[in-house]
């Protein structure tokens, strides 16, 4: 069978992803009773993405960081700063910015958007991902954990009162505890444009999913995966473990800050970048999807992401409209919490009756191996 070519599959990608952003928008304006299921799909596209980015550091590369949620939240701020001042340079009306603007206006502002946040972030990583060079395990861990936590606690405590210099008045315009709300233009906040339609969300997610396929066949896949196994032995056979971490730790990165990038920007959105983005609860969610899908298996941290996002919101809907309903002994429990302790009981039996995740480290369409 002919396999067909790749630029096909990027043209017909592209054409579903431009057919599912008119939908989106038609299904929005025909039934508001259909937005909380597109909100979902929404975040599923973008959890994918986040998870599929830190499957490259923590499952292939074997490094384990916890401090994905500092990359997001530097992406979606970033990446929301950016949107506004764009959108304000194309005099777009205030009040227009948070209803959905159109899919022409979204090909001006989200490449705006998305490129220099991959290119930030990925510098950014670049310097966190050095001390992976002398450390390891439990002590990496604290060092991301550590990154992310700087990152937050500086945007929280850095307020106006307190600025003195350029910088601290540039990290005060975030917005703090507050948030941040966009430049202000006639003292007004501007807010942030709802832009990321899922011609963005899935179309991006889904090219991630694609291109780590790649990279896991590759020959620089392999390398990564002989790192994890046993640096002495791939630095014997010409490998230079140094140059493939810190070459993960930017990939994780870069993919993490569009991740964030999108979530400030999507449709539909808050308008506003909250510091609880950065949290490190955060991080240890999109572990969590990784682990339940397999680490190192591409389709299975989509999978998980997938699994874990939907549960997330549904369980706590469903958790709602039961209490509404009249259910005893739900009316007097907060649903957020009763549905945390019902998905980590699921996520406990998960691991016990297979640790290794869903997939293991195999692929969805790949056939398992049988020894000889």
């Amino acid at each position: 069978m002919k396999r067909v070519p790749a630029w096909v599959l990027v043209l017909v990608g592209c054409a579903v992803c431009v057919g599912l952003d008119y939908a989106y928008s038609a299904t929005v304006a025909a039934d508001r009773g259909m937005k909380f299921w597109l909100m979902i799909a929404v975040a599923c596209a973008i959890n994918v993405l986040s998870a599929t980015a830190l499957n490259v550091v923590n499952g292939m590369a074997g490094q384990f960081s916890i401090g994905h949620a500092g990359f997001v939240g530097l992406g979606a701020y970033l990446g929301g700063a950016v949107a506004a001042y764009v959108a304000v340079a194309m005099k777009i009306p205030l009040a227009a910015l948070h209803d959905n603007l159109s899919f022409v206006q979204s090909l001006i502002i989200v490449p705006c958007v998305v490129v220099p946040v991959a290119v930030v972030c990925a510098a950014v990583g670049f310097v966190v991902g050095l001390p992976s060079l002398r450390l390891r395990g439990d002590y990496l861990a604290i060092v991301t954990l550590g990154f992310s936590e700087i990152l937050r606690l500086t945007v929280l405590g850095t307020v106006e009162d307190t600025a003195k210099n350029p910088i601290t008045k540039a990290i005060a315009a975030l917005g703090g505890s507050l948030g941040y709300r966009g430049p202000k233009l006639d003292g007004d906040f501007v807010g942030i444009p709802s832009v990321a339609g899922p011609f963005w969300t899935v179309g991006i997610a889904a090219f991630a999913v694609f291109l780590a396929l790649r990279l896991k066949r590759s020959g620089f896949g392999r390398a990564l995966r002989a790192v994890r196994e046993d640096e002495i032995a791939a630095s014997a056979v010409g490998v230079d473990p140094a140059r493939y971490k810190v070459t993960a730790f930017v990939l994780a990165a870069a993919g993490a800050g569009i991740a964030g990038a999108l979530l400030a920007i999507k449709r539909d959105g808050p308008g506003i970048v909250s510091p609880a983005n950065m949290r490190f609860d955060k991080s240890f969610e999109v572990i969590t999807m990784v682990i339940l899908g397999g680490s190192g298996s591409v389709s299975g941290a989509a999978i998980g992401a997938v699994l874990y996002t939907a549960v997330f919101y549904l369980s706590e809907e469903a958790l709602n409209q039961a209490a509404r309903a009249g259910v005893g002994f739900l009316a007097n429990v907060d649903a957020a919490a009763l549905r945390m302790a019902l998905f980590a009981l699921t996520l406990v039996i998960v691991m016990l009756v297979r640790p290794e995740g869903l997939f293991g480290e195999r692929e969805l369409f790949e056939k398992k191996r049988v020894a000889r």
